[in-house]
C-alpha cells in the first residue's frame, strides 16, 4: 500500500477511536503525510520488517512500532535504530539446462524454472502470482511478450488496458519465487531484480518489450512500469 493511502487511513481510523502505527520506508513520504504515530525503517523497499528468514529481527521491529501506541497523538515519527544495506549485486542463480533446443529461450527457460517456483510455493504456502492469472499462463505471458517484442502492437494482440504491465508483475514473482529455491541463501533486495533483468532470457525479452512499445510512441504508462526504473536501459 503506498504512503499516501497508509498515511490517510490512519488519520481516518484515529478519528474513529482506533489507535494506528504505521511502517515507513520512504521518509520524505511519511513527512508529507504526517501520520498519527510512524516508525522509519531504513530498509530496502518491499522488506518493511527487515531480511527475510529473520524472525528475531522482525518482531524487534514490530516491537518498536507497537511500543509507539503508548506515545499521544502527534503526528509521531521515530526512527529504528538499525538500517539495512541495498546490495546492488546480482543474484548467483544457475537456471536448469534447457529442454527443448527448438523452443524460443525464454519459453524454455521458464519452463526449466518451473520446478523450482513449486518448490518455493509448497514451502511457503504463497505466491505473488496471480495479477493477470495463474502459473498455468505463465508460458502463455512469455509469448505475449516475446511478441511485442517483435514488434506487435498491443491492440494486435487484443489486450485489455494494463492487461501486460500485470502479467510482467507475474512473470517478476514466479522468477523471484523459483529463485529462492535455487540459491542457497536468502538475497539481498535487489539482487534477485539484477538477475532477472540483467541475467535472463526473460529479461532481455522484457527490454525489448518496452524498447518497442516506447518506440511505437505510446503513452508513458503502457511502457515506464514494465521494468522498474532501475533497470531500465532507456
Amino acid at each position: 500500500m503506498c504512503t499516501r493511502t497508509v498515511g490517510t487511513l490512519a488519520h481516518v481510523l484515529e478519528a474513529q477511536g482506533i489507535a494506528t502505527v504505521a511502517l515507513a520506508i520512504v521518509r520524505g513520504q511519511i513527512e508529507k503525510v504526517s501520520p498519527p504515530r510512524a516508525l522509519y525503517v531504513d530498509f530496502p523497499l518491499g522488506r518493511p520488517l527487515g531480511k527475510p528468514g529473520d524472525p528475531a529481527f522482525q518482531i524487534s521491529v514490530l516491537d518498536a512500532a507497537f511500543a509507539l501506541l503508548a506515545a499521544p497523538v502527534g503526528p509521531v515519527l521515530e526512527d529504528f535504530p538499525e538500517s539495512l544495506g541495498e546490495s546492488e549485486e546480482m543474484l548467483a542463480c544457475t537456471i536448469p539446462p534447457r529442454f527443448d533446443p527448438d523452443a524460443h529461450p525464454a519459453v524454455d527457460e521458464v519452463l526449466g524454472l518451473k520446478a523450482a517456483y513449486q518448490r518455493t510455493l509448497a514451502r511457503t504456502g504463497r505466491t505473488s502470482v496471480g495479477h493477470a492469472g495463474g502459473v498455468d499462463d505463465i508460458v502463455g505471458f512469455v509469448e505475449t511478450f516475446i511478441a511485442l517484442a517483435e514488434g506487435r502492437t498491443v491492440e494486435e494482440l487484443g489486450l485489455e488496458d494494463g492487461a501486460h504491465l500485470a502479467m510482467a508483475m507475474d512473470l517478476r514473482s514466479y522468477y523471484v519465487e523459483a529463485a529462492l529455491s535455487l540459491a542457497d541463501h536468502v538475497p539481498a533486495a535487489r539482487a534477485a531484480e539484477a538477475w532477472l533483468y540483467d541475467g535472463t532470457q526473460l529479461g532481455e525479452v522484457l527490454h525489448a518489450a518496452q524498447a518497442q512499445l516506447h518506440g511505437q510512441g505510446r503513452d508513458r504508462q503502457d511502457w515506464y512500469y514494465l521494468i522498474p526504473s532501475t533497470r531500465t536501459r532507456l
